[in-house]
């Protein structure tokens, strides 16, 4: 009987034991699990709204727990200011410029905070200090935004269920075109030419890029015109040159419309030749009497010639004007 006494004594004290090890084991785990034991620092936030958040629930940084909620209350002008602990082990890695956000663990799990580190130029954050909160979008304004989207949609949807409508029913111009066979073909007709039409643009391009290439090409015209400033000076004398032919030209013009204008006036001797009826008739009988004068000097000369004084006298000299005439043809 003792020894049976023993033996049960013995497991009670066995799985006595065993549950003292495996709560120390649950308490240490628990307790690594919400920085119970490691070194702490305090930083708080203020939210207009957690979102369900709770004490307890977990802090991230970066991707990794460094710390849990430590208490939620409400402050002044119904604000809810959150503290939290964190390890301190990553508080060099936080700056006083950093963000605290509420967001979700998983699509649909616990809510929790997660902080953004800031700029490196920013000090570090220190204990009690205040983040700054960032907003999230709430599941509500999600859902609302969602309302409104799906109102816009219904009616797109309606409308182009009527517009859809009237285009079967050959209404407007998309109708048209649908409906009307000839304003098929005119169009196609249109399309046809506009394809023409870029084909003649694309070659005239292609035509444009061959011509710049060759006045871009080296030793011709047009690039010794723009990189040889020898061409270029003679082209610049010749244009000079040019210039001055077209002044020489325009004064010989100007002298030109002012003799046409003397000529037109009665104040020289050839304007009043070409303007004054009466001297151009007094001219004309001027010239008249100079016609019979010389007749009549012909006719005196001939008389003189058959006069006996001067006969002889004419038919020497008659005979020299032969002897020379002679000479010029033996030689």
């Amino acid at each position: 009987m003792d020894t049976k006494e023993n033996k049960q004594a013995i497991l009670v004290g066995a799985f006595l034991l065993i549950g003292l090890v495996v709560f120390l084991v649950g308490v240490f785990f628990l307790g690594g699990q919400q920085k119970t034991f490691s070194k702490n620092f305090h930083v708080n936030t203020v939210f207009d709204d957690v979102q369900g958040l709770k004490k307890g629930n977990n802090v991230w940084f970066s991707g990794v727990k460094v710390g849990t909620i430590s208490d939620i209350r409400f402050s002044d002008s119904a604000m809810v200011k959150v503290r939290m602990n964190i390890d301190q082990a990553v508080q060099q890695y936080i700056h006083r410029n950093a963000n605290a956000r509420i967001s979700s663990d998983g699509l649909i799990g616990n809510k929790i905070i997660v902080i953004d580190g800031g700029s490196p130029q920013a000090p570090m954050v220190q204990d009690g200090d205040v983040l700054q909160s960032a907003k999230l979008v709430s599941t509500d304004d999600m859902m609302k935004t969602l309302q409104v989207n799906l109102q816009n949609l219904s009616s797109i949807t309606g409308d182009f269920k009527l517009l859809s409508r009237k285009i079967l029913q050959g209404k407007g111009t998309v109708g048209t075109l649908m409906a009307d066979s000839l304003m098929g073909i005119q169009l196609r007709k249109s399309m046809a030419n506009l394809e023409s039409t870029t084909s003649s643009a694309a070659r005239m391009a292609t035509q444009l890029e061959q011509f710049t290439k060759k006045v871009n090409t080296k030793g011709g015209l047009a690039d010794n015109l723009l990189t040889d400033t020898t061409v270029f000076s003679r082209a610049k004398k010749a244009v000079n040159q040019l210039q001055l032919a077209a002044t020489s030209a325009k004064e010989f013009a100007d002298n030109l419309n002012q003799a046409s204008a003397k000529l037109k006036s009665n104040d020289n001797a050839i304007g009043v030749l070409l303007n004054d009826p009466a001297t151009a008739g007094q001219l004309r009988n001027t010239v008249t009497n100079l016609q019979k004068s010389s007749v009549l000097l012909n006719e005196d000369l001939k008389a003189a010639q058959s006069n006996f004084l001067l006969r002889g006298y004419f038919k020497d000299l008659a005979k020299a004007k032969a002897d020379s005439i002679k000479k010029a043809n033996k030689k």
